[in-house]
């Protein structure tokens, strides 16, 4: 047991490289030294490993070498590095040795804590490697995130999690679970975060770097995960930054009619708020981990399929393990000082006041307030009919409590339940009065009254259980793509002949 502890060593990892014959690159680094090839130097026998070491550190000769990008830091930069980087390779060896050698060349830019303390300790790092002689490459690519206080603790922790990238990608391509997994290695996630990871080419050709990205959630290297409209996965700062955000969470299993008008009129909304007026919105739908967990393991098609849809419709997607909506609007908060709104139903409005999920804040419910409603935060409420509460509040999805239950159980099922008539718990009714006369909690208002009955659990039940008036709870787009998928336990009907 401890012979296999000592091969998974960030020094062993490297030296094994070193002695492995075929394997022979470049090693490209700018900013923060050249961390990953010292590793390399120390471990030993880097001579049968290493073609040549670089560090473009100047602005100036970095451009003359690899070409401008936006920022130095960048995605767009570490690919410049690979190409130029790789090209050179193959130019200068593939005659020589090419038909006994598998090529790779490792690049990152990066910045790490500068003197003052005043950056953003983040970078990008890729491999693009051969796994047979002459062959066509593949590559991987992340985004990293340093934590450590100290400049020469992220330096060590940017040698270790380069090091756990070039030996996944080298000995672990043909199992990618186990690559993501590989990248803590000797390390922990209060050290380094990976928020954004993709696999391509020919070594990973039946990956999906959607569930790739879910699994850097799963196993801890980062708290939440961007998609696109288009599937690509996304690296979040670069969506958010410095952007108004609106994001609404839901299960979306499906997404429904509800979902799509309640985040049309938050939005119409939330670009009207004097703070937001005239800026470019990104709008998000956001899904918690604890809503893809069924019995306790996660079904990747299931997962799958949502996301699809919601891309499906034109929205951006964010995959997060937080449970609470102040640790949500906090992640957002990393990357943007401008308001952030958040969309929601009535059900989950009466959560947010269910002091139960608070009981380890020190300052309980009015601590979760404060981290929630800090630094421009608004609330959109939809409404919901009166039944609909009280299904909600019998399903057993969530446990039932005086919280958030109708000011007058006699009202008719025609009246609605709203932010400005939910009835709270004795105890917290000033503080809600409060944040609804401050409108850090408004009604969502335009709203379609006809398509108030609709449930994402019922129409799933009824995909289910073939009962087609599901198709006129869900967009059109999403009917079409759930019945040609066959998504959702959807099976199609034949009707008599």
């Amino acid at each position: 047991m401890s012979e296999q502890k000592e091969l998974l060593t960030t020094n062993r990892k490297a030296l094994t490289i070193n002695l492995d014959e075929p394997r022979y690159g470049t090693f490209a680094e700018i900013g923060a030294g050249q961390e990953v090839a010292r590793v390399f130097f120390q471990a030993g026998g880097a001579s049968g490993t290493i073609a040549k070491t670089i560090s473009a550190y100047d602005m100036t000769f970095s451009d003359a070498i690899y070409g401008k990008a936006p920022r130095y830091v960048s995605r767009e930069r570490l690919g410049l590095m690979l190409d130029h980087e790789y090209q050179l390779l193959i130019e200068r060896l593939a005659g020589q040795r090419g038909d006994r050698t598998t090529f790779f060349v490792f690049a990152d830019t990066v910045a790490a804590r500068n003197f003052k303390g005043t950056n953003e300790a983040h970078g990008w790092m890729g491999i693009r490697f051969q796994i047979t002689p002459g062959g066509p490459y593949s590559d991987v690519v992340l985004h990293v995130r340093m934590w450590d206080k100290e400049n020469v603790l992220q330096q060590q922790a940017l040698g270790i999690i380069g090091v756990n990238l070039i030996y996944g990608a080298l000995y672990y391509h043909d199992d990618p679970r186990k690559l993501v997994e590989s990248l803590l290695d000797n390390l922990s996630a209060d050290r380094i975060e990976v928020d954004m990871l993709k696999l391509s080419g020919p070594a990973f050709q039946d990956v999906d770097n959607r569930l790739m990205s879910l699994l850097l959630v799963e196993f801890g290297l980062t708290h939440a995960v961007m998609f696109g409209p288009d599937r690509d996965v996304l690296q979040p700062s670069e969506v958010l930054r410095n952007k108004p955000i609106l994001v609404e969470r839901g299960s979306f299993r499906p997404v429904t009619l509800v979902n799509v008008d309640m985040l049309n009129c938050a939005t119409a909304q939330f670009v009207q708020e004097p703070l937001v007026k005239g800026k470019e919105v990104v709008v998000v739908m956001e899904i918690t981990m604890n809503n893809l967990l069924a019995a306790g393991e996660i079904d990747a098609q299931d997962f799958l399929a949502r996301v699809d849809l919601l891309g499906d419709i034109g929205f951006t997607v964010l995959i997060s393990n937080y449970s609470e909506y102040y640790r949500l609007t906090s992640y957002i908060r990393r990357y943007t000082k401008e308001m952030i709104g958040v969309a929601m139903g009535i059900n989950n409005l009466v959560e947010i006041f269910n002091e139960k999920y608070y009981e380890n804040l020190e300052g309980g419910i009015l601590e979760s307030f404060g981290r929630l409603f800090r630094n421009a935060v608004k609330l959109y409420i939809y409404p919901m009919r009166q039944e609909g509460l009280e299904l909600y509040h019998g399903s057993g999805q969530t446990p039932s409590s005086p919280v958030g239950r109708p000011a007058h159980h006699a009202f008719a099922s025609a009246v609605l339940i709203n932010a400005k008539n939910v009835q709270i718990v004795g105890h917290l009714r000033n503080l809600y009065a409060h944040l609804l006369e401050a409108h850090y909690i408004d009604c969502i208002v335009g709203f379609d009254p006809t398509i108030l009955h609709i449930f994402s659990r019922d129409v799933l039940r009824r995909i289910k259980e073939g009962d087609p008036t599901w198709e006129r709870m869900v967009p059109d787009v999403v009917v079409e793509a759930i019945k040609k998928r066959g998504l959702f336990g959807y099976t199609q009907t034949v009707g008599p002949a």
